[in-house]
Order: C-alpha cells, then structure tokens, then sequence
C-alpha cells in the first residue's frame, strides 16, 4: 500500500500546481487584457486635440488612463501573491524531497553494507539449502530476487527524486525571475501614474479657471442629449407599444404561438443569456469615456453630466455593430443634432447606436451579432464617440454591465 499512496500524494501535488499555474495564467490575460486597454487609451489621447471643447475629453481619457494603471497594479500584486505562493510551496516540496532522498539513501547505504558483507555466492547458497524444507527454500530464493528487485527500485527511485528535485530548483529559479519581472512592471506602471496624474492635475487647474465656461458648455451639450435622450425614449416606447399591440392581435386571432413571437421568445432568451459577454458595439478598439448614469468629472466640482448609456471612444472611420441577433427597427436623425441613431430589437430588449455619420442598414432588416450598423461620426476635434444604450422593453439597463471584456 506505500507506492500508490506515494503515487497518489504525487498526483496531488501535481494537480494543486496545475490550479496554480492556470491561475497565474488567468493573472496574466487579464493584465494583458489591461495593457491592451491602456494602449487604446493612450492613442486616443494622442489623436484628440487640445482644444478647449476637447479638454473634459481629454481628462476623461486621463482618468480612464489611470483608472486602468490602478486595475493593472492591481493584478500585478495579485500575480505577485500567487508566484510568492508558489516559490514558499516549491520550496517546501524541495525540503521534502530532499528530506526522503536521504532517508531513502540511508536505508539503501545500510542494504549495500549488508550485501557487501555477504556478498559471496556461496552466502546466498548457504541460506537457500539450509532451510528445513524444500517449499521454504523456493520462498528464500523468491525473496533474494525481490530484494534485488528491491535494490534497483530504490536506485531508481533515488535517482528519479534527484531528478525532480533539479526541475523543481528549475522552476524555483524562474519564478524568482518571474517575480522580479513583475516588481519591475509594478515600479514602471506606478512611475506612469505619477505622470499621469501630474498631468490631470494640470488640466483640472486650468478647467477649474474655466468652470463657468465648462458650465455653458456642458449645459448645451446635455441640451443636446435630451434632446436625443427623449426622441430615443420616444421611439422605445412606440417600438415597444406596437409589440405589444402585435402580440394582442395574434392573440385574439389565436396566433398566441406565431413564428414571430417564438422569434421574439428566443431572441430574449438568448440576448439575457449572453448578459456580461455580449460583443463590442464597435469594430475598433475602445475606451469607455463616460460612463452610465449621473456623474462628474475628476476633481472638478459642480460639473456633472447625466447619461443613459455609456460613450465609447475610438478612432476614425470606426464602425457601430450589432451586439446580438435583431432586427433594425429606428433609423433616425434630428436637424439641429448632427449624426443618426439607429435601433436594434432583439426580443424584449432593444439596443441604441448614436451619433453614426453614415448608416449601412435599413428598415426592417434582420441582422446577425457583430453586423456593422454606420459609420461612427469624427468631430472636428479628431474625437470618434459612440453613444450606446440597452433597455429591456420600457427599462433602462447599465450597458457596461452587458457587454463582454
């Protein structure tokens, strides 16, 4: 029973090192994932001019930026727990091998002093015939031949264990390198945030001159996105009323199963079930410049600005695109608002692409998950933004909450 115990304690092992390094593997992709991000930001910041009007842009850019540094410090520290971990955990198996290498190589020391003292073929003969019978003499030469058997098995077992205990001195070695590495990334991304946040500071002293500016500013531009915000509203509840009055109908025409209910029912289903890993509404990489809801800008105060999606910021000639199955429903632009906005239906929840320059779709169109919807309108300042929202029927929904990393 001593072997496959050891077998099994070795698979253990073998198995908890496995989870760990599937662990540091997951560390890792998300902070490339981060660093992906951070590339993103840092291009937009450089496209995007530095004019007044674009100042509250650039800051957002600067304190998603940061933001980001934050979230990859962060796993950095979590990926320097782990191979912390992970050396503390070798070195105790090192410990351990060795421990056993030298209890082994004593107990294998005393059997070669054994054998050398009886080393003789005449030793063996003598202990083979001077048993009381010829049954118990086969027993005494089945034993010799195990015990030799024995012998090489803890030869190679030794040696084997020497072997290991050299992969895992190997392994040691690397996740010290490894460790440094990260210390090194770390240093580097907090030296970053330094800068980063030196120049935020800069910008916030001199917004904060132009508050009254920035005031008037924003005040037109939330004018602006009421303006859109209701005429959205508007359409949602008009799409979600004569859905409603078309499920009525095929009701009192007893088509309560009608293929175009089913396809509703399945759209629903499969859009709430895709909830945090929906596709990116754009074909670009991006970074996410305002969020959902009510909110202010960093350090400037009595600036705020209300919002029912999130803005996507990417660069120039990016498209919007569909984030799951539907069916174009609104093609819509005001006059005195420049760019269009579209609305997708996917069962009971519909989702909202605004401020497109131009619109690849029409009416009535049925399209598949990642199908480009229009051209994202550039503003004069080089910025690209996507205005993007997700409602289930007449209820607002937090986009960043849908959509995949």
């Amino acid at each position: 029973m001593k072997y496959p115990l050891l077998i099994l304690c070795m698979l253990a092992s073998l198995l908890c090192h496995g989870q760990k390094s599937s662990q540091v593997k997951e560390l890792e992709n998300r902070r490339k994932a981060i660093e992906k991000e951070i590339e993103t930001t840092s291009g937009l910041l450089e496209q995007t001019t530095e004019s007044t009007q674009r100042s509250l842009a650039r800051l957002s850019l600067l304190s998603a930026q940061i933001k980001q540094r934050k979230q990859m410090i962060a796993l950095l520290n979590s990926e320097i727990s782990v191979t912390d971990r992970e050396i503390a955990d070798t070195r105790r198996e090192i410990a351990g091998l060795k421990k056993e290498i030298d209890e082994k190589c004593a107990s294998y020391g005393s059997s070669l002093r054994l054998i050398q003292k009886h080393k003789n073929a005449q030793d063996k003969l003598l202990f083979i015939f001077s048993a009381s019978g010829f049954a118990q003499s086969l027993r005494r030469v089945h034993y010799l031949r195990q015990y030799a058997a024995w012998k090489k098995r803890q030869a190679a077992d030794i040696i084997s264990r020497q072997e290991e205990i050299k992969i895992k001195a190997d392994a040691l070695e690397q996740a010290r390198d490894e460790k440094q590495r990260l210390l090194l990334v770390r240093e580097n991304e907090y030296l970053k945030i330094e800068e980063d946040e030196a120049v935020q500071k800069q910008y916030v002293a001199t917004l904060s001159k132009q508050q009254g500016e920035l005031r008037r500013e924003l005040q037109s531009k939330q004018r602006s996105a009421d303006l859109i915000s209701r005429q959205i509203e508007q359409q949602i509840a008009n799409e979600v009323a004569r859905a409603r009055d078309t499920r009525n109908l095929d009701e009192r025409l007893g088509n309560d199963r009608s293929s175009a209910i089913l396809r509703d029912e399945q759209l629903t289903e499969g859009f709430a079930a895709g909830r945090g890993r929906l596709v990116s509404p754009l074909n670009k990489p991006y970074t996410i410049v305002r969020d959902y809801g009510e909110q202010g800008y960093p350090n400037l105060q009595h600036v705020k600005i209300n919002n029912n999606g999130i803005d996507l910021q990417t660069t120039a000639g990016a498209d919007a695109c569909a984030v799951f199955d539907g069916e174009v429903r609104t093609i819509y632009t005001l006059s005195n608002v420049p760019g269009w906005f579209i609305i997708v239906r996917h069962g009971n929840f519909l989702t909202v692409y605004s401020n497109l320059k131009e619109v690849y779709v029409k009416l009535g169109d049925r399209i598949k998950a990642r199908h480009p919807l229009g051209k994202i309108y550039t503003d004069n300042d080089n910025a690209t933004i996507l205005h993007f929202e997700l409602w289930k029927d007449n209820e607002r929904q937090n986009p960043r909450l849908w959509i995949g990393q």
